[in-house]
């Protein structure tokens, strides 16, 4: 096994990349790598895990410039996630700070993205959003029927076709 360089966080072997202990320090180095390696440019700011973030897997922040990376995304997805979402903040810290458009919806960010090969998207992540069960309600009058997940109270709401009141029918559990 060899490393790359000194302060890169990849050790090559036979197989190709291979991982290391996962740390600040790790992700600030391998970011600052893959900017070099795909952006031609230095990141200057830092990078952290952030495992407070649920539903997405990076955020680059607009003021201090620093990028948090969800833990999660590589625990739960691989490595070769981590490094599309790597990928895909640095497409914002890089056209933020260039003055270009970093929006999602600015074609600037699309081609800079589908250039370096970042992931426009991540999976789901975190705990699965399944729902496991639901309870149906039906109006008295018009028999028009509602599925929510939460049970209501049938005393302070109505049908909003007929306004007239609901009934429960039955909670259906799903496998």
């Amino acid at each position: 096994m060899t490393k790359t360089n000194e302060n890169s966080p990849f050790i090559k072997n036979n197989d190709g990349i291979q991982k290391e202990a996962r740390t600040d320090e790790w992700l600030q180095t391998l970011i600052e790598d893959i900017s070099i390696r795909f952006f031609n440019r230095r990141f200057k700011n830092q990078a952290y895990y952030n495992a407070r973030l649920r539903t997405t897997g990076g955020r680059y922040h607009l003021n201090s410039h620093n990028i948090d990376i969800n833990p999660k995304v590589e625990n739960e997805l691989g490595f070769e996630a981590l490094i599309g979402v790597i990928k895909h903040e640095l497409c914002h810290y890089h056209l933020h700070l260039e003055g270009r458009g970093y929006q999602h919806k600015d074609l600037d960010f699309k081609r800079l993205l589908k250039e370096v090969g970042g992931s426009r998207y991540v999976e789901a992540i975190g705990r699965p959003n399944t729902i496991k069960k639901y309870y149906l309600y039906q109006c008295s009058a018009c028999k028009h029927q509602y599925k929510r997940r939460r049970k209501l109270n049938t005393s302070r709401f109505v049908c909003g076709k007929c306004h007239h009141g609901l009934k429960l029918i039955k909670m259906v559990e799903l496998d």
